[in-house]
């Protein structure tokens, strides 16, 4: 039984029809965009992209390197491309890295054609997920725990606009893609309903 069969009876798993536009998950790093996006992705039968890996398969490098070689202004320049171009697809889930949404330009693109939802979860969740790989390059700068909540303290007025605010906890991911799926069918209802 592959995963998409193994929800095709759940309660919650919405028709696929039902989004029209992208799902895009935002929020600091750690939280578990791409984890709970791929497996939202399953529920609802959608496709599932994360941007930076689509950002990496165009730079021919990772996240880190171009963020050495090129600094965050040019790497912010190319995640907003790369958004542009996955928002006009079908409709996905698609995970942003954690400063994403920050771009003023790239969150008014997720505002308008996307159904946007925050992932949010304590500091603490987020020190002990970010510390399993050193891959994150504004941790490398300090201690992680400070410049985490410096960067909640920064960025979450504007993760706030996002259409949806969902907490994710360090329990199970179902729970959190639960939380996630009840919340997209009020907000696809009260859409429709306008």
């Amino acid at each position: 039984m592959t995963d998409l069969e193994k929800y095709k009876g759940h309660p919650a798993h919405m028709n696929p029809e039902n989004p029209d536009r992208p799902i895009v998950l935002i929020g600091l790093m750690g939280v578990g965009k791409s984890t709970i996006g791929r497996r939202l992705a399953l529920r609802l039968g959608l496709g599932f992209v994360d941007a930076d890996e689509e950002i990496e398969r165009a730079a021919g490098r990772t996240v880190s390197e171009i963020f050495e070689s090129f600094g965050e202004a040019a790497f912010r320049d190319g995640e907003r491309k790369v958004i542009a171009r996955l928002i006009e697809g079908p409709a996905q889930v698609i995970a942003t890295g954690g400063g994403a949404f920050i771009n003023a330009e790239t969150r008014r693109l997720i505002l308008e054609r996307s159904i946007s939802i925050w992932l949010d979860a304590d500091i603490d969740v987020l020190v002990e997920r970010t510390a399993r790989r050193d891959t994150r390059p504004l941790l490398k700068s300090g201690d992680p725990r400070s410049i985490l909540v410096r960067l909640w303290q920064e960025r979450s007025p504007q993760y706030a606009k996002a259409d949806l605010h969902i907490k994710s906890s360090d329990g199970p991911h179902e729970q959190v893609v639960d939380q996630i799926v009840k919340a997209l069918q009020g907000h696809i209802r009260e859409s429709s309903n306008r």
